[in-house]
């Protein structure tokens, strides 16, 4: 390398202080827009590594490392700590991008449990090579996103779970209201590094980026301080993995395509439209061969189904029947829901009413963000009157006493011999919430005045 184009990196020092949040596009040569275009088959693209490298592409990912925080890898080193190493030793780094000889680290393996029961393993990267995997994601996602399918709606720019959900909506409402409902068992585990890497060198020509993606695959796994090789699969948890993931699915993307189905992908989980059972059972032995023959994967057979839509979840939705299809909450996210309400609100926190609604609030916020996509605004409101009812049962366990929890009555409105009912019952909890005497005292208007957030559609 020569000695400006050092200068040049090192100025960086990796400082943003003082910088906006915006950041210019990165500048790549001809090649490179060729691909930003979206045509179907675009040129080999060589020097990728070059754009990688850009300034404008690496302050960018340094931004997005720093904004999303996590974990440390398995060095230890922190996201604050990054930008000082990055300003010592980028000069050595750079070099060995550019010469082909970059070595990742091994991922540090993190168990999380899934939703719906299970566990998801977790790689967690280094925050050097989660650096490093961001800025390759900035400028490969360029050059692929643009050629994918309209029907990939997962970990794409502009592209989200609301979209894909109202996409599956039109289908159902058109009448194909039989849905072949595929999950891919363990997908990120068992992707084929050979047919990725393939699918890689169709458009980039850059041995260099192809040799450090493929040393990506390989970094191994470390578990109880013993490194473990990964010889398949794409870490969950790098920057990474997730374009690699559609990279390998659009192959499925576009066999469906040719053989014209209505259907809706995002990420692993992938939904066919059909009008009728008969044809859905068609389709999915159809498409199970071309996924395990084609793809070298697996369809999990205790998830995947042919189904009506109503019965089925999609991205935490269902749908009700009828004419009128309208987006709802499926079952099982409403339960998820309930537990974590109950947990929040659980009785023997200690806490005031105020903060357990602040704290409430937030996950609520989050929640409705999400959840508030639905258009059936009564499962909402029922909604609303269970988490009252839990308050109401919270503050009366607060209260204790009988004397207590008949003065407080008292001082909220509740006449006395109702007050003096209510303190000595010998019901539970749950029933008391349901009483007259809790509904004076504490009726909607009161959680309202307390600042609770209330569910409504967005």
């Amino acid at each position: 390398m020569n000695r400006k184009h050092q200068k040049n990196q090192m100025e960086l020092a990796f400082d943003m202080g003082g910088r906006g949040e915006a950041t210019r596009p990165v500048s790549g040569g001809n090649e490179l827009r060729m691909a930003e275009s979206g045509t179907e088959s675009p040129v080999k693209i060589g020097n990728v590594m070059e754009e990688v490298i850009k300034r404008d592409n690496l302050e960018k990912a340094l931004k997005r490392v720093k904004s999303n925080k996590g974990s440390p890898g398995i060095d230890g080193m922190t996201v604050d700590e990054l930008p000082a190493y990055l300003k010592e030793n980028w000069t050595e780094i750079s070099e060995n991008l550019l010469a082909g000889t970059y070595k990742p680290t091994p991922v540090k393996r993190v168990e999380i449990p899934k939703p719906g029961g299970g566990i998801r393993n977790l790689g967690i990267p280094t925050v050097l090579d989660r650096f490093m995997q961001q800025a390759i994601l900035q400028v490969l996602q360029r050059i692929f996103d643009p050629t994918f399918s309209d029907h990939s709606y997962g970990f794409r720019p502009g592209r989200n779970a609301h979209q894909a959900v109202a996409r599956a909506q039109e289908y159902i409402s058109s009448g194909h209201d039989w849905v072949v409902d595929i999950d891919l068992e363990k997908f990120f585990d068992r992707v084929n590094h050979d047919r990725l890497m393939a699918g890689l060198a169709e458009r980039i020509q850059d041995k260099r980026l192809l040799k450090l993606i493929r040393a990506y695959l390989n970094a191994g796994v470390m578990v109880n301080g013993l490194v473990s090789p990964t010889k398949e699969g794409t870490p969950q948890g790098g920057p990474l993995s997730p374009l690699l993931s559609n990279i390998v699915l659009d192959e499925l993307d576009r066999e469906l395509e040719r053989r014209g189905h209505r259907f809706v992908r995002y990420a692993d989980d992938c939904n066919i439209y059909v009008r009728s059972e008969r044809a859905g059972q068609r389709v999915m032995e159809s498409t199970r061969r071309f996924i395990e023959k084609k793809l070298k994967l697996r369809i999990n057979e205790k998830k995947s189904t042919v189904s009506q839509p109503m019965k089925r979840k999609f991205l935490g939705f269902s749908f009700t029947s009828g004419e009128m299809v309208k987006r709802r909450i499926a079952p099982e996210s409403r339960a998820r829901f309930k537990d974590r309400i109950r947990l929040i609100t659980r009785r023997n926190r200690g806490i005031s009413l105020d903060k357990l609604i602040e704290e409430l609030n937030a996950y609520l916020r989050g929640w409705t963000a999400y959840f508030g996509f639905c258009q059936t605004q009564s499962v909402l409101d029922g909604l609303n009157s269970w988490i009252r009812r839990r308050l109401r049962s919270y503050q009366w366990k607060q209260w204790k006493r009988g004397k207590v929890r008949y003065a407080e009555l008292r001082k909220m409105g509740v006449g006395k011999d109702l007050a003096a009912q209510t303190a000595g019952s010998t019901h539970g909890i749950w029933r008391i919430s349901l009483s007259p005497a809790l509904n004076i005292a504490m009726p909607n208007a009161f959680f309202e005045n307390l600042g609770l957030f209330r569910l409504r559609i967005r």
